[in-house]
Order: structure tokens, then sequence, then C-alpha cells
């Protein structure tokens, strides 16, 4: 079932993302997508039937660590080198204007 991407297919492609190509650049993707799908052919030639499912790569869980408590920055050496601050808090540039209507 093999099909070959044309210059038509290209060019609906690049219609429906909003792309322009040129001729160059048209032809080098051509090419590419039939590469791929003649790469995924090939994957459809493997018989799979026999092959469970699988929800993960491997059968390996997820070992995390315990969580532990561990030492910190106090708040005065956190805000020692701070830009900005306003007593005990950091203090930053507005960035959302509620006052502006959408």
């Amino acid at each position: 079932m093999s099909q070959e991407v044309n210059d038509k297919v290209i060019d609906q492609l690049a219609h429906l993302a909003r792309l322009e190509f040129n001729e160059q650049d048209r032809e080098q993707i051509r090419n590419d997508i039939n590469r791929m799908l003649k790469f995924v052919e090939k994957l459809n030639e493997i018989p799979t039937d026999t092959v469970e499912p699988l929800v993960h790569m491997t059968n390996e869980s997820i070992t995390l660590r315990p969580d532990v408590i561990q030492p910190a920055l106090t708040q005065n050496d956190a805000l020692k080198n701070a830009p900005l601050k306003d007593s005990d808090y950091f203090k930053v540039p507005k960035v959302i204007d509620q006052n502006r209507s959408a």
C-alpha cells in the first residue's frame, strides 16, 4: 500500500499549517515525508499480533527517595541579594494589568 506524497498534498499541508515553501523546500519536505511513510510501512510489516500492549517500556518501577527535611536558606539569607524587597517578601515587577479589558 505504497503511497507517494506529491506537490498537491504538500501544498494542502502547507495551507493547513499556514506555511509557505519555495520549490527547493517543497521538494525536501516531499522527500522527507515519503521517507517517513516508507518507514511506517516497514513498521506495519512487523507481526505484532502476539505482543501484549505496554503501559510502560520496562517492568521496572520508579523508586522514589523518602522525603527528608533538609536545611534550607533562612528568610534573611534568601532576601539578602534580592534587587527589590518589601519587608519580608520579594518584590517583582507587575506582570498582569487588572485594569486592562480583554
